[in-house]
């Protein structure tokens, strides 16, 4: 089975389970797990920030990270199709109370957008306290932002008044996109999650990077939000050594992830949007998605849905180059027929 349905599908690579077989652990509600400690130190140092907190998922993360920045009744400026409103069950509205504004059109926006958005205290208006940047954007087609834009953004929100937050789940394909380092695309954010389970092909976890007072907040919305776990050093293990072993190859899937592209270029039937990471679009001219995906499911090529016309196929470490071959010329038979 090629399985391209996302990059969270990964197996952990027999080197990642000897890690984790082996890892040292403790009670990490405690703060006494030395695996969780040494990941948590690790991250944070190369997003430049001064502490950083393991949790069970990226939504925690993002959830964890905005509701520690806010009050309820607060606003929080994201961009088209963010990852914090689309995918996450309505949890900044549930849990922290905030309710979202939308600029831009693409998934990203300007400084300009930023200040025309904001709002200052007022007794009728919800006041903007944050502002919210996804990089890599996955609803977007996993497309990377613009530095020089990126930092126009933090900095407009910052004179504001305003704090910053990074979902950078998928921050490592932005990095090896870009070719500048994670550190240098947290600069200007105050809040920094990461995930582990995806470009990186951990098990499971994510991380919030950040001040040390900012940390402690997290802390403990972490516990209320029932994400303490105890002997988790058996999963920052895997997350530690994806980190330091699995960010370099993350341009194979970029480079196969072109190749699957290139593969559908001109085939009839489809339309395909240039890759700039590891995330390919492919819109349809005829037929349904659900359709496409049951047919090619039946030829062992398990491909996603953005939509009732839009294909989804994310290439990860278990899909090597033969795979998004054969994925592709199994999608373009498809299409041909619709």
């Amino acid at each position: 089975m090629i399985d391209l349905r996302s990059d969270t599908v990964t197996k952990p690579t027999p080197a990642m389970r000897t890690a984790m077989a082996n890892a040292e652990v403790g009670d990490d509600v405690y703060g006494e797990d030395p695996t969780v400690k040494r990941l948590e130190e690790r991250v944070a140092a190369l997003l430049g920030k001064e502490t950083a907190l393991f949790v069970p998922s990226g939504t925690m993360a993002n959830q964890v990270a905005l509701a520690a920045q806010t009050r309820h009744g607060d606003e929080v400026i994201i961009g088209v199709g963010a990852h914090c409103w689309r995918y996450e069950s309505g949890a900044l509205a549930a849990l922290a109370g905030c309710q979202t504004q939308v600029v831009g059109t693409d998934g990203m926006f300007t400084a300009a957008d930023v200040r025309a958005a904001y709002k200052p205290e007022d007794p009728y208006a919800s006041p903007t306290r944050v502002v919210a940047v996804e990089n890599t954007h996955n609803a977007m087609g996993g497309i990377v932002w613009d530095r020089a834009r990126l930092a126009e953004v933090t900095s407009a929100a910052h004179a504001l008044g305003m704090t910053t937050h990074l979902d950078g789940a998928r921050v490592w394909n932005a990095a090896v996109a870009c070719g500048a380092s994670e550190r240098e695309l947290a600069d200007g954010f105050d809040s920094v999650s990461v995930c582990l389970s995806k470009g990186l092909g951990a098990p499971a976890g994510s991380v919030i990077a950040g001040p040390r007072d900012f940390i402690k907040k997290c802390h403990r919305l972490r516990k209320m939000y029932g994400g303490g776990m105890r002997q988790s050093g058996i999963l920052a293990a895997g997350g530690l050594h994806a980190v330091e072993h699995h960010r370099a190859r993350i341009a194979e899937d970029h480079a196969n992830a072109k190749v699957l592209a290139d593969g559908l270029a001109g085939a009839r039937g489809v339309r395909v949007l240039p890759p700039q990471t590891n995330i390919v679009m492919i819109d349809l001219e005829r037929g349904t998605t659900a359709e496409v995906i049951e047919r090619a499911k039946a030829q062992d090529v398990r491909i996603g849905a953005m939509g009732a016309m839009r294909i989804r196929a994310v290439v990860h470490l278990d899909v090597d180059r033969a795979a998004v071959q054969r994925a592709a010329q199994v999608i373009a038979e498809i299409a041909a027929t619709l």
